[in-house]
């Protein structure tokens, strides 16, 4: 049975239509940036296709170009969805160039068939290849196999429109694009094979976005943005665990904001939130990258410092963390706040290192904090080193 070329067209063209619709549908309200611009490289692929179908109607060069401008807007919207998902791309500073000068050539070539079937066809490979080569090498966790299904679905597409400028360019062959010649039946196919798989790719990479949102919301304090007890747990053994293996010093904090119960009833609770708002990022911006700070509960904070050995990481990190809260909390809150400190150190160096299970860690410093605080507040306290 012959393959009518326009009717797989028009197939192509509704499937499109239809899963730009129903995208939003299944992805919902107040989605992401990246889940929008793949909603958006649906979309474009769909007016894409029923341009070029249009075109060969009424306003040939109009529609034709608009069709070439959507195919290459859709690409590049794919890009933008994969840079959010898995970081910064090769070729995020040029690839908007040679999506907008694929139509500009394509319209300004207008008359010449050959070079216009040319430029936009093998420039839309490269521009497509390009995109495939963007699932590679993420910058953050993302499973393999969504990536490796888009990728080849990209790669497919990319050859047959590579071979359709090869074609239109250099041979007689490809007289127009409703030709049925063999690559263009199979690009027609392709299309319809790789809209369904590409579409599955990229329903599971907004599901896993999704399931990762809802992982950082279990583990985030909602009010600081910093890690939640849970969250605390979690990093904090993987890290003690690190420094197990490395034979690295670490240092564990127990802070607690003090009279924080006055700070509520003398300035209430908005204000009160806006204390520890101040008091954690403060921390968080005294700590270093490889630090971990979480709020425990309530107005207290835990803190893990890795360091070298002998260096007196909770002296340091307690003297910063002091200087700044002096300096910024009464412009910002309107008050001043204080803060009792408990530090343990670990060090394997010595004859008989601390406990190593976390929650040893973390008693001890508590202790210490406690310790702090029956002295009468606004100090750090150790308990296995002198006093500050």
């Amino acid at each position: 049975m012959a393959l009518d070329f326009v009717t797989l067209l028009a197939v192509t063209a509704t499937n499109l239509l239809m899963l730009s619709l129903a995208l939003p549908l299944i992805m919902g309200r107040g989605v992401s940036r990246a889940a929008r611009c793949a909603q958006a490289s649906i979309g474009l692929q769909a007016l894409s296709w029923a341009a070029i179908i249009a075109s060969s109607h009424a306003w040939d060069q109009a529609l034709s170009t608009l069709s070439i401008a959507c195919t290459a807007a859709a690409q590049w919207a794919l890009f933008a969805a994969l840079s959010e998902w898995l970081g910064p791309r090769p070729g995020q500073r040029w690839l908007p160039w040679l999506a907008a000068a694929i139509p500009l050539g394509y319209t300004l070539g207008f008359g010449h068939y050959a070079f216009r079937v040319g430029w936009s066809n093998l420039l839309l490979a490269v521009l497509i290849a390009t995109v495939a080569r963007a699932t590679f090498a993420p910058l953050r966790p993302s499973p393999l196999r969504w990536r490796l299904l888009l990728c080849a679905c990209l790669v497919t597409m990319a050859g047959f429109t590579a071979a359709r400028g090869v074609l239109g360019a250099f041979t007689d062959a490809y007289p127009s694009f409703r030709t049925p010649h063999p690559v263009n039946i199979g690009s027609a196919l392709a299309a319809n094979a790789t809209l369904v798989l590409g579409m599955v790719a990229l329903l599971v990479a907004w599901r896993t976005e999704a399931e990762e949102k809802l992982r950082a919301l279990a583990t985030t304090d909602a009010l600081t943005a910093l890690l939640n007890r849970r969250g605390f747990d979690s990093q904090g053994r993987a890290m003690l665990a690190h420094a197990l293996r490395q034979r690295q010093p670490l240092t564990a904090l127990m802070v607690d904001v003090d009279h924080f119960k006055q700070v509520n009833d003398a300035h209430g609770h908005a204000a009160g939130d806006r204390a520890l708002v101040l008091f954690a990022r403060l921390l968080r911006e005294t700590a270093r990258a490889s630090d971990i700070v979480a709020r425990m509960g309530g107005e207290e904070f835990g803190v893990l410092l890795s360091h070298e050995p002998g260096m007196d990481a909770a002296g340091h990190f307690d003297r910063r963390l002091r200087a700044r809260l002096a300096a910024e909390g009464p412009a910002t809150l309107g008050f001043t706040i204080g803060y009792s400190a408990g530090a343990t150190t670990l060090d394997w160096h010595a004859p008989t290192p601390a406990a190593t299970h976390l929650s040893d860690v973390m008693a001890r410093a508590d202790a210490a904090l406690y310790e702090a605080k029956r002295r009468g507040r606004g100090c750090l306290c150790r308990l296995d080193a002198p006093d500050a």
